[in-house]
């Protein structure tokens, strides 16, 4: 590199995340921009399956004292890391995709006649629970945890940012705009949350944090 790379991460990255971008000479500016809490619920009226689209939900159900009277049903997912966390702590997931909208796909062709429970976050999409009722398919719906936006002004001067959620491109864009910095994304729908302010996007081939600091590297090398 000719000129130091800087970045700026939305979230803060995990130690080994961040040096896998300084050992390569690229400097790493990090905040978080969206903030996650569990939030209470009740386990009742649960139908035969369950819906994840995140490891904060599965965290939060977690948390409560009659979660492990879940893990004689079956599970669906979003995310191979979710996938992971559920399969570690004795749930048996049945299928997981990158995306919710593939995961409505299977659900709806090969999954239709079983009912779900949605555990979900209070800024979720649409896209999985509106496929799935456009289908006639049982499902209801219980909030674990809250996102909260924390936007905050980024002085520096970047040429890049690194996104991994739509709720962290509307926190950052209420403090900052963006003009030539190229926007790496985790997936396709925080990819369009950007559509309308810059054509200079970058979406990682998996939807996971190592896929995005991976398209960095390639792009700075």
């Amino acid at each position: 590199m000719t000129k130091s790379i800087q970045i700026l991460s939305t979230k803060i990255l995990s130690p080994v995340q961040k040096q896998e971008l300084t050992k390569v000479g690229i400097e790493v500016i990090e905040a978080d921009f969206i903030k996650t809490e569990n939030k209470p619920f009740e386990l009742k009226n649960l139908n035969e399956s369950l819906i994840f689209t995140s490891q904060n939900a599965v965290r939060s159900v977690l948390s409560n004292p009659k979660s492990e009277e879940l893990k004689s049903k079956n599970v669906y997912c979003v995310g191979l890391k979710t996938k992971i966390l559920l399969s570690e702590n004795g749930f048996n997931v049945v299928a997981y995709t990158g995306y919710a909208a593939d995961l409505a796909e299977i659900i709806t062709l090969i999954y239709r006649n079983e009912s779900y429970t949605f555990f979900s976050g209070n800024l979720r999409r649409d896209t999985l629970p509106t496929a799935l009722k456009e289908a006639e398919i049982k499902l209801n719906e219980i909030q674990v945890y809250e996102t909260s936006l924390q936007p905050q002004k980024i002085k520096a001067s970047i040429d890049a940012i690194l996104f991994y959620s739509p709720s962290g491109v509307e926190s950052y864009l209420k403090e900052n705009t963006i003009k030539k910095e190229i926007c790496f994304c985790i997936g396709e729908t925080t990819a369009e949350a950007l559509h309308k302010i810059t054509k200079n996007i970058i979406i990682a081939d998996q939807p996971t944090v190592e896929d995005v600091i991976e398209d960095v590297i390639n792009e700075y090398k």
